[in-house]
């Protein structure tokens, strides 16, 4: 779908769209329209009872005295309440309501909203990254899938009497859903298509945009004593991998400038039986996205890559495949870490904590990044406290975790800070290694965040838990039902706002 921005007036053919405020109030182009069409557009609110809601629609078809197709008065609510957030709302509302109606030129007369957040050429990008975030569509393997099931939209206009900033600000944030894409990409991947391998190949693409890239096999993880990473995948015929991915947007700025500010640490667990632990087989198939981690981490690699972001900043994902065979990794096996810590494996699968101990290690010894974050999809308990709506932040720097929080709100990808007081230290005591990897039921996500602290030295660190956030199983205006790629536009607000020179 090409999007692009023009300037105010009637489009020829296709479809118009105009909005209406909450209380059934045209906006300015929506009321200079129905000038065009002798007050039908108007008379068709008053009938269909029009209050402006979001999302609400009036739909004309075949306007008399246009070459239009149609033109669709839609709902954008409260005038004074339409923030940037709130735009991208709009924007993937629209593309939703025409998506399955064939049109082939979608235009939407934009007006801008002085009460609302941003200028309007903020308002417009926005609008169109709404829609562009929408249109992301899976369906790779969909081969008996019929034309007129498909999406047919090939062109968005946004009329903005700024088109030219309107461009601008767009063209940034559509290397951000680059990201986005990317990560969705990799999380609706099958298991059979998406492992460690296939993964680490995937992120060598990468190098296209200047970054570098490195994947370290098993041998190598072997010499660096990786056991708690080789031990989750030991059962798996697939061959577990390390990949970093480093951006140096700060390259010929001097010696402080080669410095690593800030890491982000993945999971990528490609499937996740449970190992000998076995899971239950209803559902099991939604272990594919155990990965969903990693898969944020290269996508916000790439879109910080994509934008040319004033930053050094090295992405870490550990990619293992966790399987039950006869070398399987058993419960009550003990590993030694690449830091050296023992530790007891009470359950095979509290897995993505041991990928990430050694993959924290790693990143610690060789990037000494100033920040480190890591993201995982990492506990069920996690739903439990938090549902889908927010992520959890489990902090060792409570600046970091407000700057999250905020970041969050910004985007829309929202986290809720939890505590991490020493006492949950005591749910990991083992009485034969300095740890296990599970402290039991209660204050679960909170006990596997201590688990992964213990393996981060004097760096300031977050982890955040997105085990409810990685898989939408309903349709948002800006997010399909499917892969979501939480955390890429957080992660890249973080950036932008806190840590870019």
């Amino acid at each position: 779908m090409k999007i692009s921005f023009t300037k105010p007036g009637l489009p020829e053919t296709g479809v118009l769209v105009v909005t209406g405020f909450d209380g059934g109030e045209l906006s300015e182009a929506a009321k200079a329209i129905d000038k065009v069409l002798h007050g039908n557009l108007s008379r068709a609110a008053k009938v269909a009872k029009f209050k402006g809601k979001l999302g609400e629609m009036v739909s004309l078809l075949s306007p008399a005295g246009t070459k239009l197709e149609r033109v669709l008065l839609i709902g954008a609510g409260k005038e004074k309440k339409i923030d940037l957030l709130a735009a991208e709302k709009l924007g993937g509302t629209i593309y939703m309501a025409l998506a399955g109606k064939q049109p082939r030129t979608v235009t939407i007369a934009h007006d801008a909203i002085e009460e609302a957040q941003g200028r309007v050429w903020e308002q417009a990008a926005h609008l169109a990254f709404g829609a562009l975030l929408r249109s992301f569509r899976f369906d790779k393997y969909r081969t008996k899938e019929e034309s007129d099931q498909k999406p047919s939209i090939r062109a968005l206009k946004i009329m903005t009497p700024s088109g030219g900033r309107a461009r601008k600000a767009f063209d940034e944030l559509s290397r951000v859903a680059d990201g986005i894409f990317l990560t969705r990409n990799l999380v609706s991947e099958p298991a059979n298509v998406l492992y460690p391998e296939s993964f680490a190949q995937i992120c060598t693409e990468l190098s296209e945009l200047g970054v570098e890239v490195d994947v370290l096999g098993e041998a190598d993880m072997k010499k660096l004593k990786m056991g708690a990473l080789l031990g989750v995948g030991q059962g798996s015929e697939r061959e577990s991998k390390l990949v970093t991915m480093r951006w140096n947007g700060l390259q010929g700025r001097g010696r402080k400038a080669q410095a690593t500010q800030i890491a982000f640490v993945g999971k990528g667990v490609t499937f996740d039986s449970g190992g000998i632990s076995i899971k239950p087989s209803g559902g099991m198939e939604d272990m594919k996205w155990d990965m969903g981690g990693a898969g944020t981490v290269a996508g916000l690699m790439k879109a910080l890559a994509g934008r040319k972001a004033e930053i050094n900043a090295v992405g870490v994902i550990g990619l293992v495949e966790n399987m039950p065979d006869g070398k399987a990794q058993r419960p009550g096996d003990v590993v030694t870490s690449m830091s050296g810590q023992t530790i007891e494996v009470i359950n095979t699968d509290a897995e993505g904590r041991l990928v990430l101990a050694d993959a924290l290690t790693y990143t610690q010894q060789n990037f000494e990044p100033k920040t480190m974050i890591n993201l995982a999809t990492l506990t069920g308990a996690m739903l439990v406290s938090l549902g889908q709506e927010r992520a959890g932040v489990f902090a060792n720097d409570e600046e970091l975790a407000d700057q999250l929080k905020v970041c969050g709100d910004d985007t829309g990808e929202k986290v809720w800070p939890f505590p991490m007081d020493a006492a949950y230290d005591e749910l990991l005591k083992s009485q034969i290694a300095d740890m296990k990897n599970t402290g039991g039921r209660y204050g679960g996500s909170i006990s596997a965040a201590k688990f992964l602290q213990r393996f981060v030295t004097d760096t300031k660190w977050a982890h955040i838990d997105i085990a409810g956030m990685a898989w939408s199983n309903k349709d948002r205006p800006t997010i399909p039902k499917g892969g979501t790629g939480y955390g890429v536009r957080l992660l890249d607000r973080l950036v932008a706002k806190y840590y870019e020179a």
